[in-house]
């Protein structure tokens, strides 16, 4: 029996063309800056997304915490969702390694952040309060989409306030092909970018932090001081290479695979949230472990939560698609 993973995307393999080109894959020492394949990476990245440097990095959680200990200082503050990865699943970095404190505020439902909410919660020049710096975005948030007309206002905003703006863009490349835009036409809104390789895009392993050269220079230092300094990491970066010349448009499908999931579990009768690009979130209540275990063992891997989330990717096909809809609508006649 083939397993169908859908608790994230972050499951998938390397194609055969991505381990082909893993393995031709020129290297030098990184740490020196003399990694052929990693240079390109960071250059060719930087200059499609319109920054000056980008940096390789083992993880997004690592790219994300190098953006915001280098745009902020210690006591500083940063204006985040409740639900953003940067503040409730990355183990509290920022605070905990570079002492900054967050100002999460309520996601609204389209995944945004209520930009009238967000100058409220900018704190006055006075010592009694931490020093407001930077404001840190989502896209996706959860699967939805992040407006360029909205970016833009939060550009307007922040430079209006003299903060910084930072996109957790995990799932950049999915916001772009749903919005049927360049991915640079959402990144010229924002000081600096974290880029996600081993999601939808396929990678085994790795982000891309980009910015200013200044604030790459700075995430740089700080990327050796917390350990993520590799030597010959011209394979893991040859592999994010190949995704992004061969593996984006093709998040298109995986965007097609979630519609359907979520109109067969709809005809099913389960209640499921719209559908933007590749998540889909359905109401399970108590009954989340007795259907993970069902799943299991018709050799499907959920999670298991009320609100339970399943993402499509290039590892999942139409065809088994449908085999999850037949076994949710076996489960719902137990």
């Amino acid at each position: 029996m083939s397993v169908i993973d859908l608790r994230s995307d972050t499951v998938t393999q390397p194609t055969p063309g991505m381990r082909e080109a893993m393995a031709n894959a020129p290297m030098g020492d990184d740490v020196y800056g003399e990694d052929p394949s990693v240079n390109k990476l960071e250059s060719e990245l930087a200059l499609r997304l319109g920054f000056a440097r980008g940096l390789f990095v083992p993880t997004g959680t690592m790219s994300n915490l190098l953006a915001l200990m280098a745009h902020c200082e210690r006591g500083d503050e940063y204006i985040v969702g409740q639900q953003a990865h940067t503040y409730k699943y990355e183990g509290g970095g920022a605070a905990v390694l570079g002492s900054i404190q967050p100002q999460p505020l309520e996601v609204q439902a389209d995944g945004s952040l209520d930009l009238k909410q967000v100058a409220a919660a900018i704190k006055p020049d006075d010592f009694h309060f931490a020093r407001t710096r930077l404001l840190a975005l989502e896209n996706t948030m959860q699967g939805k989409v992040l407006p360029t007309e909205y970016l833009a206002a939060a550009g307007r905003l922040t430079r209006e306030h003299g903060l910084a703006l930072h996109l957790d863009g995990a799932r950049l490349y999915n916001a772009a092909v749903k919005l049927g835009v360049d991915a640079g036409d959402i990144t010229r809104h924002f000081d600096s970018v974290s880029v996600c390789l081993s999601k939808g895009l396929g990678a085994p392993v790795g982000s891309v932090l980009c910015g200013t050269a200044e604030l790459v220079s700075r995430a740089r230092r700080l990327r050796k001081m917390v350990g993520g300094g590799m030597r010959q990491a011209g394979q893991l970066a040859a592999a994010g290479l190949y995704a992004l010349d061969h593996q984006v448009a093709r998040l298109a499908d995986d965007h097609a695979n979630a519609q359907l999931l979520a109109e067969g579990l709809r005809a099913a009768g389960y209640e499921v949230e719209p559908v933007q690009t590749n998540m889909v979130y359905v109401q399970i209540g108590e009954r989340a472990e007795a259907l993970k275990a069902f799943a299991a063992g018709q050799g499907i891997r959920l999670s298991a939560a009320p609100r339970l989330r399943m993402v499509t990717h290039m590892d999942v096909s139409r065809s088994q698609i449908e085999q999850v809809i037949a076994v949710f609508a076996e489960f719902s006649l137990q």
